[in-house]
């Protein structure tokens, strides 16, 4: 989860300004729980729980479910995020020039994949599922979400730097999640980036999310296909290269000062990783965030 610090993001912070709603949050990342349950683990009241678990809900830190139980109908809460950034202000960014590219999903340029696997538009499925050949299909630029088990998807972006402008920062921002047949919560997978053929780093999603539907998925999505993924943003600065501020390489921007005509953007499931847990790339219309992928270079 990815929050700006500013005062729509109030809800989470209050949230999270009490002992009882961080003492249930590490109750919920061990399993889920309902009302009764959470009540009798932290020795307090169903009343009191319940307003607790309603406001971690509405900070959307949180789930809650209804499903049958012994006595009829019981709801059930469970974790909704892995992890909680909160966005500063970058105030070395104001001194730097920067342009932006957004790259639709559908115009890979390159791939070399395996079953399962498939495509959407808004409004179908593209091509017959699990057959990497129609990856190759031209209704593929109309894609708004791949996914894939393992293997590679290519894409390139117009390097528009001049030879006497100077690179300072790469950002790259995708929402993804791993892929498992239907979807699995819990199923990890190492997902390796690359940008022209230079390895930037590995990152480990936790898994292929369908607790809940994808905040904005089309109607007609199965609610057994992958719903959503957390937003990620890979940046390559001049101390290296890092996931959401976590650091992945040592890969540093001077690696990137050749001014090449284009920059080669490499998404990929290595056969021979711990975990090949596959790769979902979400993109305009689908998941929770309405993008597709999101290139700034950021130049002096």
């Amino acid at each position: 989860m990815k929050i700006e610090l500013s005062e729509s993001s109030l809800p989470v912070f209050s949230a999270l300004d009490s002992p009882v709603r961080i003492q249930i949050i590490q109750l919920l990342a061990k399993r889920r729980m309902n009302i009764k349950e959470l009540a009798k683990a932290l020795g307090l009241s169903n009343s009191i729980v319940t307003m607790h678990v309603n406001k971690l809900e509405a900070a959307d830190l949180i789930t809650t479910r209804k499903i049958p139980g012994k006595s009829g109908i019981q709801k059930v809460s469970s974790l909704k995020v892995e992890n909680l950034t909160v966005q500063f202000p970058e105030k070395i960014e104001e001194a730097f020039d920067y342009y932006d590219a957004d790259i639709p999903l559908g115009q890979f340029t390159d791939y070399d994949i395996a079953p399962s696997c498939g495509m959407a538009s808004a409004n179908k499925f593209i091509g017959q599922l699990d057959m990497p050949k129609f990856f190759m299909d031209s209704s593929r630029i109309s894609a708004q979400i791949v996914w894939f088990t393992k293997g590679f998807l290519e894409y390139k972006a117009t390097n528009y730097l001049n030879p006497d402008e100077s690179l300072q920062k790469i950002e790259l921002s995708m929402e993804i999640s791993s892929e498992y047949p239907f979807a699995k919560d819990n199923w990890p997978s190492d997902i390796t980036f690359s940008l022209n053929d230079i390895l930037l780093g590995t990152w480990t999603s936790l898994g292929d999310y369908s607790d809940r539907r994808g905040k904005i998925n089309p109607e007609w999505w199965p609610n057994d296909m992958n719903q959503y993924g957390l937003l990620k943003t890979l940046q390559i600065t001049h101390e290296g290269t890092f996931m959401n501020g976590e650091k992945l390489s040592d890969v540093t921007v001077k690696e990137f000062q050749d001014n090449s005509k284009n920059w080669t953007i490499r998404f990929e499931v290595k056969e021979e990783s711990v975990n090949v847990g596959g790769l979902t790339i979400f993109g305009r219309g689908f998941g929770d965030y309405d993008q597709d992928i999101k290139l700034r270079v950021y130049y002096s």
